[in-house]
This record gives C-alpha cells, sequence and structure tokens, in this order.
C-alpha cells in the first residue's frame, strides 16, 4: 500500500532543485548587474550580453534536454526497483552530449557576426556581442556535462548535490566578475564584457569538475562510456529528438522577441534584457517544483502508483502558485531597487519600469506551465510536449507579438504575447493530465 506524499518529501527535493536551478540565469544576471555598472559603454555592453545570453540559452536549452530524458529513464527504473538495467546509460548520453557539443562550437564560433547580426544587432553592441561569445561559448561543454549529471542525480532522487555544486559556481561567477570586469589597481587591468564572459566559463569549469567528482564519489554509476549501447539509448535518443523539436519552437519565440526589442533601440533591448533575465530567474525558481514533479512523477509512474501521483500534481499546483505570488509579491515590493541594480541610465529604467508588472503578472501562471512540464517529462510524454509547445508557439505567440509590433506596442507587446503563450502552454498540460491519469488512480 502506498503512503500518501507529503510537502515535506517533496520539499526536500523541491528546494534543493529550486537553488540549483537558478545557478545558470544567475550567471547572466550577475554578468548584467555588473556589467550594467560601468562606467563607460554599460548600456551597449548590457544589450551585447542580452542578445548573447539569448542565443546562449537556446543552445543549453536545446541540447540540455539530456537532464529531462536522463532524468525520466532513471527515475522510472528508480520506482520499478531495476536501477541496475540502466547503470551504463548515463556515461553514454553525457559523452554523445559533449561531443555535440564541440561541434556546436566548431560550426557557430566562425559565424558569430553573422549570427547576432539576425538579432539586428549592428555598431558597438554587434561587435560586443561577438567579442562576449567568442569566449563564453567555451563554457558550453562544461555546462552540459553539468547538465547531464545533474539530471543522473534528479533520476535517483537527490537533488542535494547538484544544490552544492551550483551555489559554488554561483559564488565562483560572482568572484571572478568583479574581479576581471573592473579589475584590481596594479595587479590585473579592467576587462569589461570581455572579463564577465571569463568568469562565466571559469564558474563553468569549475561546476563540471565538481559534477564530476560526485558522481564518482557518491553513487555507483560511472561517467566514462561503457559500450555496448544500453537497450533505452534508443528512447533517449526519442525523447531528446521531440525535446530538440520542442525547444526550437521555444528558442524561436525568444529569437522573434530578442530581435524585435533590438530592433526598437539601444534603451529597448537593454531593458528587455533586465526583464527577461528577471523572468528566467523566476522561471528557474519555480522550476524547483518542477524539477520535483519531474522526479517524483517518473519513480511514481514505475511503480504504478496512480493515486499518489494524482495526488503529487494537486500538491504541486497549491504550492507552486503560492512560490509565484511570493515571487510577484517579493518583485512587487522591491519594484524600483531591483531596477537599479542593474544600471542607472533613466531611459533604459523607464522601459524596464513599464514592462516589469507584466513579468511579475505572469509568474503565478508560469508555475502551473512550468511545474505540468515538469511532471509530463517525468513520466516521459515528450511527444506531447513537442507538439503543444509548436501549437502556442505557432499559433499563438507569433501571431500576437506580430499584431503588438503593428500597433507599435514595443516591449509591452512582446511581454503580452509572452503572458498568453504561457497560458497556451499550461492550461491543456493540467486537463491532458487529468484526462488520463484519474480515471487510473479510481480504479486502484
Amino acid at each position: 500500500m502506498s503512503t500518501t506524499l507529503t510537502l515535506k518529501q517533496i520539499n526536500k527535493l523541491a528546494i534543493p532543485a529550486l537553488i540549483a536551478g537558478v545557478s545558470e540565469p544567475l550567471l547572466s544576471l550577475t554578468d548584467a548587474a555588473i556589467i550594467g555598472n560601468m562606467s563607460n559603454n554599460a548600456t551597449t555592453s548590457i544589450a551585447a550580453v542580452g542578445i548573447v545570453t539569448t542565443f546562449l540559452s537556446m543552445l543549453i536549452w536545446v541540447l540540455g534536454q539530456t537532464r529531462s530524458a536522463i532524468s525520466s529513464i532513471i527515475s522510472q527504473y528508480v520506482g520499478a526497483d531495476n536501477l541496475e538495467a540502466v547503470k551504463n546509460l548515463p556515461g553514454q548520453a553525457i559523452f554523445l552530449i559533449t561531443a555535440l557539443s564541440v561541434v556546436i562550437i566548431l560550426v557557430t564560433f566562425p559565424f558569430a557576426e553573422s549570427i547576432f547580426k539576425l538579432y539586428n544587432a549592428s555598431g558597438d553592441i554587434l561587435n560586443y556581442s561577438v567579442d562576449y561569445y567568442k569566449i563564453r561559448v567555451f563554457g558550453f561543454p562544461f555546462t552540459l556535462f553539468t547538465i547531464a549529471i545533474f539530471g543522473t542525480f534528479r533520476g535517483l532522487q537527490n537533488t542535494y548535490y547538484p544544490m552544492l555544486i551550483a551555489i559554488v559556481g554561483t559564488f565562483v561567477n560572482i568572484i571572478f566578475d568583479i574581479i576581471l570586469v573592473y579589475g584590481i589597481t596594479d595587479v590585473i587591468d579592467a576587462m569589461h564584457i570581455k572579463g564577465a564572459a571569463y568568469a562565466s566559463v571559469i564558474a563553468q569549469l569549475v561546476m563540471a569538475l565538481l559534477s564530476a567528482y560526485y558522481m564518482i564519489k557518491k553513487t555507483e554509476i560511472k561517467i566514462i562510456i561503457k559500450l555496448p549501447f544500453n537497450p533505452e539509448i534508443k528512447r533517449f535518443a526519442l525523447m531528446i529528438l521531440n525535446l530538440f523539436v520542442r525547444t526550437l519552437a521555444l528558442n524561436f519565440a525568444l529569437y522573434l522577441a530578442t530581435s524585435f526589442a533590438t530592433k526598437y533601440g539601444e534603451h529597448y533591448i537593454a531593458a528587455y534584457t533586465i526583464a527577461i533575465n528577471l523572468w528566467f530567474l523566476g522561471a528557474f525558481i519555480i522550476d524547483g517544483y518542477a524539477s520535483a514533479g519531474n522526479i517524483l512523477s517518473g519513480k511514481l509512474l514505475g511503480a504504478k502508483d496512480y493515486k499518489n501521483l494524482v495526488n503529487l500534481s494537486n500538491k504541486l499546483i497549491t504550492y507552486g502558485s503560492i512560490v509565484g505570488l511570493i515571487i510577484a509579491s517579493i518583485g512587487a515590493l522591491f519594484y524600483y531597487p531591483i531596477g537599479r541594480i542593474f544600471t542607472n541610465d533613466t531611459a533604459v529604467l523607464n522601459a524596464f519600469y513599464d514592462i516589469f508588472w507584466i513579468v511579475l503578472a505572469m509568474q503565478p501562471l508560469c508555475a502551473l506551465a512550468f511545474i505540468f512540464d515538469g511532471v509530463f517529462k517525468g513520466l516521459g510524454k515528450m511527444k506531447y510536449l513537442r507538439n503543444l509547445l509548436l501549437i502556442s508557439t505557432l499559433f499563438v505567440f507569433f501571431p500576437v507579438i506580430k499584431y503588438t509590433d503593428a500597433l507599435d506596442y514595443k516591449l509591452h507587446g512582446i511581454f503580452i504575447a509572452f503572458l498568453l503563450w504561457i497560458v497556451a502552454r499550461g492550461i491543456p498540460l493540467i486537463i491532458k493530465f487529468r484526462k488520463t491519469f484519474k480515471p487510473l488512480a479510481q480504479n486502484t
């Protein structure tokens, strides 16, 4: 007989995952805050960081779906009490995804200028974007390596070690950001935007080394590839393919938003950079409960414990909504001080304050969408997630952002499109889950 899940059990996974999840957006937010307070070319530099961060996020999200795929498969085998059957899968997945990241570097590095021209970057913004990217991209393999190991730990129902790794990486990034961006008199010359890029790469390297250490020391799973390929590698590859297509749709939306913001002018793209990175931060905080949903839903599905699966979804809706409301309330309370953390440029701040309320209003809705995203990933329902995001991007986000651009709504239009996009992603997931698993729960 199954035991009812408690808030303590969920939080034991959710809170460490929450802390670990904010590491990537904190890297970009730290860069934006420190660069935004430079004495020279701060607005241009922060605009460049925003453009590059959008492109890097696309790459990381496309290939970083390894985490969800590994977590889903491992957690289902844990639930079925048959972990031995997939012990060699993580090492094979880590090898494949890290090798692919090297290919991405070789393909994108020579064409960095052409890539960022597609985002409407020009002049100094384009030059700074290229400088920043050509350094930061070398942290890409380390990030994907770390993400894959985080996925393995999640599948093992452990979010504690990823949390420790993320905390160390964040502090390393902040320390090196301050040292390399501003310099130390008579010791290290100020490197400005390039210093921020180097700081991020150093932090990503440290996180990768710590990930390898904890995987070797704290688990029985090997991170070195061992042949022959595990039979589950086919399901893993299919999950990755579906998530790949899904993430392309997601990043098509981010590309449109960034390119429109860049078109509106330097102050608008700088304000957009601050707002979208704060949105990412809120999303990754909420992702703590999405991660708990991912981890536990896979395990409960493997154990065929449908009653607790439905119970889990109900609790996650409640807890996630509360977290979303807390994030929105904190943002509202510190509405104006938050903007001044990143810049003192009045034009940028005015543009940011004009639309920050939309970002805050979205948080409870984001909670529902992201949590059920996590649950469906844990269940291995990647095809449904793919189709839903394609539909919501092509038939909601795209027409809305084009229409609001024609009305000259500028950043308001961009974030209205994001708001409707989130609604279109979240509601169908809740309906689909309840239609599928409530009858199963009632029959067991």
